[in-house]
Parts: C-alpha cells; sequence; structure tokens
C-alpha cells in the first residue's frame, strides 16, 4: 500500500471514530476552559497584566489539552490487538506515526480554535491586527506538542497508570517549548506587537528535530 494513502486512511479511521462520540475533543476543551476561566477570576488582571502572563497560562492550557488528547492514541490501539494488526499490514511504522499525529495535531487546532476567542474574551485581549502571525505561532507550537505528545504516547501505551505517566514525561521536554511559544504569544501582544524571529526560529527547530528523531525511532515505538 502506498505510503500516503496508507496514511490517509488512518487519519481518515481516527477521524472518524472521533467525530463519532467526540468524547475526548468535549472533554479536552471542557477542561482547558475550565483553567482559562478560572485563571481569569482568580487573578483579575489589568490589561496590562493579561498581556503579559496570559499567554503562559494559554500555553500551559493547550499543554494539559494535548496530554489529554494524545493519552489514548496508541492506548485504545491494544484492544482487539489492533496495533498488532496494523504493525502487520504493509504499511511504514512512520506512516502509522503520522497519522495519528496529524489525527492529534486536527483535534487540538479544533479545541484551540474554541479556546482562543474565550482566552480573549475573558483576559480582555484583542487580536485584531496579529491574528494571522497568532495563527503562524499556534501551528508551529502546536506541531511541538502534538509530535513531542504523540510519541511519549507510544512509549507510554503499555505502563501502568499512563494517563497519569504521562504528562510527567512530557512536561521536561515540551517546557523549551512552551517557554518559546509563550514568549513569543507575549511579544504578540505586546503594545508594538511583533514576531520575534529568535523563538520562531527555535520552535520550527524544536519541531524538526522532533520530527525527524520520531522518524529514525518510528519502528522502534510502532513495537511499543
Amino acid at each position: 500500500m502506498n505510503g500516503w494513502h496508507a496514511m490517509l486512511t488512518l487519519l481518515a479511521k481516527e477521524a472518524r471514530l472521533e467525530f463519532r462520540t467526540r468524547e475526548l475533543l468535549t472533554a479536552t476543551v471542557v477542561f482547558s476552559l475550565i483553567i482559562i476561566v478560572f485563571f481569569s477570576f482568580a487573578f483579575d488582571p489589568t490589561p496590562a497584566e493579561a498581556r503579559r502572563y496570559g499567554p503562559g497560562l494559554l500555553w500551559i492550557a493547550f499543554f494539559f489539552a494535548t496530554s489529554l488528547m494524545v493519552s489514548p492514541s496508541f492506548a485504545r490501539e491494544q484492544i482487539n490487538d489492533t496495533l498488532d494488526a496494523l504493525r502487520l499490514a504493509p504499511i511504514s511504522s512512520f506512516a502509522i506515526l503520522t497519522a495519528k499525529m496529524l489525527a492529534n495535531f486536527l483535534f487540538l487546532l479544533i479545541s484551540e480554535a474554541i479556546l482562543v476567542p474565550a482566552f480573549a474574551l475573558f483576559f480582555n485581549v484583542s487580536l485584531i491586527g496579529i491574528l494571522g502571525r497568532l495563527i503562524f505561532v499556534l501551528l508551529l507550537g502546536s506541531a511541538g506538542l502534538v509530535i513531542t505528545g504523540s510519541v511519549f504516547s507510544a512509549i507510554s501505551a503499555h505502563a501502568r497508570m499512563r494517563e497519569l505517566l504521562l504528562p510527567v514525561l512530557l512536561l521536561p521536554f515540551l517546557s523549551p517549548l512552551l517557554i518559546a511559544a509563550s514568549s513569543t504569544t507575549i511579544s504578540l501582544f505586546s503594545v508594538r506587537a511583533e514576531l520575534d524571529r529568535t523563538w520562531v526560529t527555535f520552535l520550527v527547530g524544536f519541531d524538526i528535530v522532533f520530527l525527524t528523531a520520531s522518524w529514525l525511532l518510528s519502528d522502534f515505538l510502532a513495537e511499543g
């Protein structure tokens, strides 16, 4: 089977499973919204404080959303030994992993489409004039979250209490990404909105490094 065709077939399967019930999306969006609303009322920030500290809280919400989304990616394939069947199929391990990444990326973007307007509303932050650049940063940061999260989801799929283990494993590796994404978003929300090229370059490099690592380790990850 052609690698691209196999990957798209698996991606369609992941999308069908999720959109049939929307359980994971609903739980993730509700949980992340609670974080945003809680911090908004707990700190009641001034406009200046919201622009300064809000982006960090937003990316923390994205981190927890990613942890919830990627956790069942490989765990549910253990039911009826589905992952074993996929490994026996004439498709590459990287195609399987990429399909998982793309599905999680899609689900995270859908969540962000709800969370970002909610963040702007509760923190009284304007998105006018920066929306295009903000979407660019969200794409880069989300890609890094999903790539790394999917890799560690595969690693922890057979572990006991994997739902608790996964965030613990992810946080040390994603801390540089969260710092870079938060700093870039802060620069966009500043009075003189600008895109910090240093942090953007870091985000691009992070995505490339972890995507390359996932390609090199895809056979090992598929073995679980």
